[in-house]
């Protein structure tokens, strides 16, 4: 059984967001066109408590996009975004959330962070993803949603160390690109760990 998987299509993460992504607000109707054409869905939300280790706002002195250590991994330091029951954590407007069959929270500790779908960025406490989607049989996940280089990158590595058979949907993301090239880098790494790269069109066929 194939699932379908949007990674944080949240406000926070728009164009108009408090962390912003460039034409992130474009993947909203990709995610809304693709819906459609799967028996399961599945949306996740970065859930962050407001004193997040994550927020460049925890640590005094700092900047968004400087690097600490967090829970034992480097870490970037971001703006405060996606604080659990504010509308910046909230799904954008526009994407049809009656057609999502299950939401998975994620970034909910605030001693690390979980950029993954699947597991923290230290690997040491897991979502609940993985067991919600072999529970049902799923044994492929194609992916879409933000950010490309962070954390659709780190759910599609995760997916496929986890056994998925993993495509990634190239026109539903878009890159934080915090260096130029950044999400070109992270799809060749996807495809480097064995997934396909294609665009929505040919899921729409």
């Amino acid at each position: 059984m194939r699932a379908l998987v949007l990674v944080d299509l949240q406000n926070d993460f728009m164009p108009f967001g408090s962390l912003p992504v460039a034409e992130g607000d474009l993947t909203v109707g990709v995610a809304n066109r693709l819906m459609g054409s799967f028996e399961l869905v599945v949306a996740t939300q970065d859930w962050h408590p407001r004193d997040h280790g994550s927020f460049a706002s925890n640590h005094p002195g700092s900047k968004a996009g400087e690097i600490t250590m967090l829970g034992g991994v480097e870490q970037v330091l971001w703006p405060d975004h996606c604080v659990q029951n504010t509308p910046g954590a909230s799904f954008h407007s526009a994407l049809d959330v009656a057609a999502i069959d299950h939401v998975v929270h994620k970034g909910t500790n605030r001693e690390i962070d979980s950029y993954s779908t699947f597991f923290d960025n230290a690997h040491g406490a897991h979502t609940g993803l993985d067991a919600f989607l072999k529970e049902r049989g799923v044994d492929e996940v194609v992916l879409s949603g933000l950010a490309t280089d962070y954390c659709v990158l780190y759910s599609v590595l995760d997916a496929a160390e986890l056994g998925y058979r993993v495509t990634v949907v190239r026109d539903g993301c878009r890159a934080v690109e915090l260096k130029t090239g950044d999400g070109d880098r992270a799809f060749a790494s996807m495809a480097d760990a064995g997934a396909s790269i294609i665009e929505s069109s040919q899921l729409l066929r």
